[in-house]
């Protein structure tokens, strides 16, 4: 098992489906991820650069999309959420919608493509 995968299976529900559900849409965004770790936290890697991670804190949920620019990009779709500099924060209650949680990812692959030369088919 991986990084990420060992930590979705230790969590609790309703924490659990939340932190799941996030990932396995990134995993539909960008299929070719690994998991591993970020900043000390389980993620998703791409191209060998941290995609995304989602940990469970004592009141909310943060999703940590390793890009200001991302959340900034995409703050249009992150309307009601908390929000900073690196974190998006949600609850199982108010989860992110699928098209927040596409759009970050989008945009966060985009920039490792864009940094690291790649070129999008």
């Amino acid at each position: 098992m991986g990084e990420v995968t060992e930590y979705v299976a230790g969590l609790h529900e309703p924490a659990r489906s939340a932190v799941e559900g996030v990932f396995l849409v990134a995993r539909e965004v960008v299929p070719d991820v690994e998991e591993g770790r970020s900043y000390g936290m389980p993620a998703l890697r791409y191209a060998g650069k941290p995609l995304l991670a989602v940990m469970e804190a004592k009141t909310h949920i943060g999703l940590y999309p390793f890009s200001p620019a991302a959340i900034d990009q995409a703050a249009d779709v992150l309307d009601g959420f908390d929000r900073s500099k690196g974190t998006v924060r949600f609850t199982p209650e108010h989860p992110l919608p699928e098209e927040a949680v596409r759009r970050l990812v989008g945009l966060r692959r985009d920039e490792i493509d864009a940094a690291s030369g790649r070129r999008r088919g």
